[in-house]
């Protein structure tokens, strides 16, 4: 009977610290104009990534943002990811001639961008522009 509380209790235990973790986590969204255009307007910090399923640097990219995102400091930090394919009026909008590219924003102004980096070192630095 104890051994069976002492188990739900960790269990409970767990599955906070999950709720917990996946609240302090940054929010990914699949790009929408309008939740963009929301964030930039209100100079929250956020990352575009130009993402194509074909691209191989691309799938390389997305555990290491991923990963980068999931840190404490990274919280406030939205990425929208734009397919690459489709949303041809943002990469007009915003210069992009290359799938694999992020370009970062902070108070509503881009603060960096970088295409086909695939260091986590490097996309960690270029994340952390999003940065206060």
């Amino acid at each position: 009977m104890q051994l069976a509380l002492l188990s739900a209790a960790r269990a409970a235990i767990a599955a906070g610290a999950l709720v917990f973790a996946a609240a302090a986590a940054a929010v990914t969204l699949p790009y929408t104009k309008a939740a963009f255009d929301g964030a930039i307007a209100t100079g929250k910090p956020a990352i575009v990534h130009f993402h194509a399923e074909w691209c191989p640097t691309c799938r390389a990219q997305k555990p290491i943002a991923a990963a980068l995102l999931a840190e404490p400091k990274r919280r406030n930090v939205t990425l929208f990811i734009a397919d690459y394919d489709s949303e041809t009026a943002l990469r007009k909008q915003l210069g992009v001639k290359h799938q694999s590219t992020f370009v970062v924003f902070k108070g509503g102004k881009e603060v960096g961008r970088s295409t086909a980096q695939t260091n986590r070192e490097q996309i960690a630095g270029l994340f952390d522009k999003a940065l206060p």
